[in-house]
């Protein structure tokens, strides 16, 4: 129980220490990871279900080859592929984000640095310290909420053209 209250009491310190917009960081990576982790859901389990729907609905069809046979074949794997780029899109706007949330960090972390700056003069390094640490801490910040976003964000687009291009396949027009 004390090594968990140390660890709120560093993540506390470290919040104090990045400033107000660590919190924005912190928001911004918790809704990109809820999304990444509906995303994982999705392909996991209900994914299946669904591709095996589809691919039931059109072998139990008669009649494959003809022109309205080909748009119900369309509108079957474009309903597909809504299910499965849906928040893709969003992932990425996020994980984009976090870096430019960062960098709104740094600035008005030496925003802080000038004033003081300004106020007591350049002499007086303890004083401009909290505000480089508000410069520097969201940045690196936002870099490692990116990192953590891009490659999972990176594996679901792809394997959401993946499982549409196996959908595609699956549904054949032969017979």
């Amino acid at each position: 129980m004390r090594s968990l209250n140390d660890a709120f009491d560093a993540i506390r310190a470290f919040m104090e220490q990045g400033g107000d917009v660590l919190f924005l960081i912190l928001a911004v990576t918790f809704i990109m990871w809820v999304l990444i982790v509906e995303r994982m859901w999705y392909f996991t389990l209900e994914y299946k279900k669904q591709k095996n729907r589809v691919i039931e609905a059109w072998e139990t069809r008669t009649e494959r080859k003809s022109w309205f046979a080909h748009k119900i074949r369309t509108a079957m794997i474009s309903e597909v592929n809504h299910d499965l780029f849906r928040g893709v899109n969003l992932i990425k706007t996020l994980v984009a984000l976090c870096p430019l949330v960062g960098l709104l960090g740094t600035v008005t972390g030496m925003i802080e640095v000038f004033d003081v700056m300004g106020s007591q003069g350049s002499s007086n390094a303890r004083a401009m310290a909290a505000g480089v640490s508000k410069a520097t801490i969201p940045t690196m910040a936002g870099m490692v909420a990116a990192l953590s976003g891009i490659f999972l964000s990176t594996y679901i687009e792809r394997r959401a053209k993946r499982e549409s291009e196996s959908l595609e396949d699956s549904l054949t027009m032969d017979h």
